[in-house]
């Protein structure tokens, strides 16, 4: 059972920065190391439907981005220390949401469905002020 644990949401002024982390633990999927296993974070926002942000395959060579988080936001993985992160510049309002990590049981491409992703966290919730 692989268990995902997000950290780094918070209440920020627009214009400023989170960096949200995902430390992954437990036995990842079958004869899967964590470096096998590509990696995503989804958002919610109130009364919305949970929308893909961003992915990384399993080396970390290959990565997804929402295109309207492009530029701003960025996907990164650290597989020595099972970790996943997401560094969030210049925030907006209309990020607000919950965030949340989850693993896929694969490595390339890198999926941008719900329905990919097999474990998910239980999600920090990120609040942007205007």
């Amino acid at each position: 059972q692989v268990q995902l644990v997000e950290s780094g949401g918070g209440l920020v002024q627009a214009g400023g920065s989170l960096r949200l982390s995902c430390a992954a633990s437990g036995r990842t999927f079958p004869a899967r190391t964590f470096s096998n296993t590509a990696m995503g974070w989804f958002r919610q926002a109130p009364g919305k439907e949970r929308e893909f942000v961003a992915g990384i395959s399993g080396g970390g060579t290959s990565t997804r981005v929402l295109e309207s988080v492009k530029g701003r936001f960025t996907i990164s993985r650290d597989n020595a220390e099972n970790a996943v992160y997401l560094p969030m510049n210049s925030l907006k309002p209309e990020d607000t949401a919950v965030y949340y990590c989850a693993a896929a049981p694969r490595t390339y491409p890198v999926p941008d469905s719900q329905s990919a992703y097999i474990y998910w966290g239980q999600g920090t919730p990120v609040t942007v002020s205007s």
